[in-house]
């Protein structure tokens, strides 16, 4: 890894980093300076890719997370705290997408969507605000979807979730002067959010569609170091980041 340091290193907390977005955010914001705790629930994924980074000159940490739990969410804010002494950055990457016609009544899938894609965001918030008002400084990081912009057939429970988390990050933002709001949309990208769940035809033919267009995580990684990185007086509030032949 070649290391370029950030003018300004941050200690950064990320959600879902053991695949897609998440490790490729966690290897870009490693590899310009920035401290970095990583969370997801496969912490075997976590354990290898924290001594990858190490290995480069990294300064990274890792610990189990399930966005769902608050209790959990907190604790993994509690140690970021213990390990970096602040919290500057948080980074509401976990998702899950489970596409399928309405009328298929999938509602256990409708509940666990709503669950990671919007409770987990909001847990998130829960757990790092507070500290970060304290400091009178942070960032909040919501990796949303161009779903959140658009609604297509069989997308209709999962654009929901994303609509809401636009909704949430805007009024978020317009309660505070302290702390940074970003929302960042990704359109077809590289990870494994087309491999599970859903119904088989629509599950199908998104991960047709991510194949023919998909572009590599590292773009959307590359669009959240961008925000990060800005002075404390500028707020990049939402940036849409998809391949150029996506409709």
């Amino acid at each position: 890894m070649n290391m370029t340091t950030s003018a300004e290193p941050k200690a950064v907390l990320i959600t879902g980093a053991s695949s897609g977005i998440g490790e490729a955010t966690a290897r870009r914001l490693a590899e310009i300076g920035h401290r970095v705790l990583l969370g997801a629930r496969r912490t075997d994924r976590l354990a290898a890719l924290a001594d990858e980074l190490r290995a480069g000159g990294g300064f990274v940490a890792y610990r189990e997370l399930d966005v769902t739990s608050l209790d959990s969410m907190q604790a993994f804010s509690a140690a970021g705290l213990r390990e970096f002494g602040r919290i500057d950055v948080l980074v509401n990457n976990a998702g899950v997408m489970s596409l399928s016609p309405i009328a298929d009544l999938r509602i256990a899938e409708w509940e666990q969507m709503i669950d990671v894609n919007l409770r987990g965001v909001l847990n998130g918030i829960a757990a790092v605000l507070p500290q970060m008002q304290r400091q009178a400084a942070g960032q909040i990081v919501n990796v949303s979807s161009v779903s959140g912009h658009r609604v297509d057939p069989t997308a209709a429970v999962y654009s929901a979730t994303k609509f809401a988390v636009t909704a949430l990050s805007e009024g978020l933002r317009q309660e505070n002067r302290d702390v940074r709001v970003t929302v960042v949309s990704p359109g077809f990208t590289q990870s494994e959010l087309t491999h599970h769940g859903g119904a088989a035809e629509a599950r199908a033919a998104a991960h047709a569609a991510a194949e023919q267009l998909a572009i590599p995580a590292s773009a959307i990684a590359d669009a959240i170091a961008f925000a990060i990185d800005q002075p404390a007086n500028v707020d990049v509030n939402e940036l849409i980041v998809r391949p150029t032949a996506q409709a």
